[in-house]
This record gives C-alpha cells, structure tokens and sequence, in this order.
C-alpha cells in the first residue's frame, strides 16, 4: 500500500500536477506497443499468454521449504482456516484490499510502472532484467520465496519493457491475487 504513495510521491516531484494523461504515460498505464511495428493494442494483448504461462509453470517447479506459518495455501487448505473465513466478510475485504493495493496499486506500479521506464539510462538494455532481480531483492523478508519471484519477475518485468505496457506485468501479477480472492471467497461462502 505504501508503494502507490511512493510512486504518486515521486510523480508528482516529477511531472508536477497529476492528470492522467501525463500519469498514463510516465508509468506506461498504456495498451501495449510493437516496437517492430508500431502497432497498439489489438493482438499484442497475446503476449500475456506466454507470461501467464511461465508464470503457471513456475509454480510447478520445486521450491525452498516455507515456514508453516508464513504459507497462506496451508492457512487455507486447513481446518482452522476454513472455520476462520467461513462466513468472515470483513476479513474477506480485508483480503481484497490487500490483494488490490499490493499488486495494482503496489508492486507493479512501483517496479514496473515508476521504476521501469526510468532504469534504461543506467542499464540500457539490461533494465527489465536488473528491475527484475531488484524486485526479486525487494522479497529479502522471504528469502525462500526469491528463486520463484525472480522467475516471475523477468516474465513480468521483459514484457512490460518490450512493449513499454505497466498493465502486462500488472495483469499477470493479478491473477495470483485473483486466485487468492477466489480461494478466501470459496471459504467465507462456505
């Protein structure tokens, strides 16, 4: 939540009022754009199925071991969870809320709409990779969780940059957040 202060911070000092217009355009909030063509929108949209893809495989792949207590899959496959959402609407909204603000208007926004576009002058064409592995480091408070975040975000962070779009990265971010949101919900309904 604190990253979207940041960045609307750091906007402002930046391009002075915030209209969207300016804002759309400093944090690529735009549909994406071939940088071979020239197109915009349409079919490039596609290009979210090979990062969602990655992303999904990824979650395939063997990871560190997580402490019981830091893993919301066991929290939610556990009888003691499903007793805590079951019928909980508040903490439901508070899971929502977290959800929205810690990718939307969080992470992605501060990764890969702020810092993206402004780290070509110091890496060149080597910032979608140092913003991936910045935000891999942005992780340190779960270190088991690093290898797997810098995955996800390389497939985030080289398309957001190819097609200078912040919503592809925001996107595939989401859907982890979807899935979350979709999962609590099963538990408070039932």
């Amino acid at each position: 939540m604190w990253q979207g202060v940041v960045v609307l911070v750091l906007l402002r000092r930046e391009i002075g009022p915030l209209h969207w217009g300016a804002v759309k355009d400093a944090l690529w909030l735009r549909p994406p754009h071939s940088p071979r063509t020239g197109r915009i929108g349409g079919r490039l949209w596609w290009v979210l199925v090979p990062a969602m893809l990655v992303v999904g495989i990824e979650q395939l792949l063997p990871s560190l071991p997580v402490p019981a207590d830091r893993d919301l899959g066991v929290l939610l496959r556990s009888s003691e969870g499903h007793d805590f959402l079951s019928g909980n609407w508040p903490w439901f909204a508070a899971i929502v809320v977290m959800a929205v603000f810690n990718t939307i208007l969080g992470e992605e926004l501060l990764f890969r709409g702020l810092l993206l576009p402004r780290m070509h002058g110091v890496f060149g064409r080597a910032d979608w990779l140092a913003n991936g592995v910045l935000f891999a480091a942005y992780h340190l408070h779960m270190p088991w969780a690093i290898p797997k975040i810098l995955l996800d975000s390389l497939a985030l962070a080289y398309p957001a940059r190819r097609y200078t779009s912040a919503w592809l990265a925001i996107i595939v971010h989401s859907l982890q957040s979807v899935l979350i949101v979709a999962a609590s919900l099963a538990l408070v309904l039932h």
